[in-house]
């Protein structure tokens, strides 16, 4: 049985059809309300705050996936992610379950440093310290010995459907509302950025090696890391027009906080963007040579082809 432990999410989704297509049929999927991706798939109802109810969503696994994601809500963040990530511990422990840990950059110094699996957390922001605690949760059971497990790590996201991230919601949902585009802050720094199918399928073939276990590994990107100009290029010539873009300052997303929350939030990462971001993944790319990772111009083909099925 494989279990997927916050299942509605697009990497949770795009992780579903991957183990379906090449591990297993017997999926299992929890959360407050799953739905199918296939008709197999099994449902299971289960808020990850109540521990005897994470319990039983594992019992019975060979491997879960914690891929919850929540709101972008400091308070939350702090209420929830550290009580789901020892509910999560405890049951794969009891129940001798496998452990796939799907892991976010939020914790690594904002700088031009480059990032790799061995770079210190420096987490600077709530979201920021409470991405680093429920880590470090799991890196002492790990380094006990007490559990299986793995952490996959992803740089933002870009990618179909409902991915959600800073760069769909400001350049490529924007381009689908045939809005101006938005940049923040600069665009000439680098951007290291992962195709949400790729994250899962990665993810899915770590989690199903079982010599990569007791490690963190970074998942696999596009290595040209284009700027936003680069990247706003390629998409007008995709898209075959002109796309002209704003920049938006620091002062304009200061400004915005006391008007909207969800720009508030994002406060403590948009530092990120004033420099180049290098996401190394060297350790995925040497243990798996063969994993073909999507272009970022393969990625606004099928971004624009979406757009044109569904208008």
């Amino acid at each position: 049985m494989h279990t997927i432990l916050g299942a509605n999410g697009q990497i949770a989704k795009e992780l579903t059809k991957e183990l379906y297509h090449n591990y297993s049929k017997n999926i299992r999927l929890v959360s407050r309300d799953p739905k199918k991706v296939h008709e197999s798939d099994q449902l299971y109802p289960a808020n990850l705050m109540d521990y005897e109810a994470t319990q039983k969503a594992v019992k019975g696994s060979e491997i879960a996936y914690l891929t919850v994601g929540l709101p972008i809500d400091s308070k939350i963040w702090e209420v929830k992610f550290p009580v789901m990530m020892k509910n999560v511990i405890m049951a794969c422990k009891k129940y001798d379950c496998k452990l796939v840990f799907f892991d976010n950059t939020y914790m690594y110094a904002k700088t031009n440093i480059p990032q790799t699996e061995e770079s210190p957390f420096e987490p600077v922001g709530r979201k920021s310290k409470v991405r680093a605690q429920i880590t470090e949760m799991l890196l002492k059971e790990i380094q006990n010995k007490s559990i299986q497990a793995v952490i996959c790590r992803a740089p933002e996201f870009y990618g179909p459907n409902k991915t959600q991230s800073i760069t769909n919601t400001l350049i490529f949902d924007n381009i689908a509302k045939k809005a101006k585009p938005k940049v923040p802050l600069r665009d000439d720094t680098k951007r290291t950025l992962i195709w949400t199918p790729d994250a899962s399928r990665a993810m899915a073939l770590i989690g199903n090696t079982p010599d990569c276990y007791s490690q963190t590994w970074h998942l696999p990107c596009d290595s040209s890391r284009p700027t936003y100009r680069e990247i706003m290029d390629m998409a007008s010539e995709v898209y075959g027009r002109e796309l002209k873009y704003t920049i938006l300052k620091m002062w304009q997303f200061k400004i915005g906080r006391f008007f909207n929350k969800q720009v508030k939030e994002l406060q403590e990462l948009l530092p990120r963007y004033k420099y180049d971001n290098i996401f190394k993944f060297d350790k995925f790319e040497q243990k798996f040579p063969s994993f073909k990772t999507t272009t970022f111009r393969e990625g606004i083909i099928q971004l624009k082809n979406e757009q044109n099925a569904i208008s």
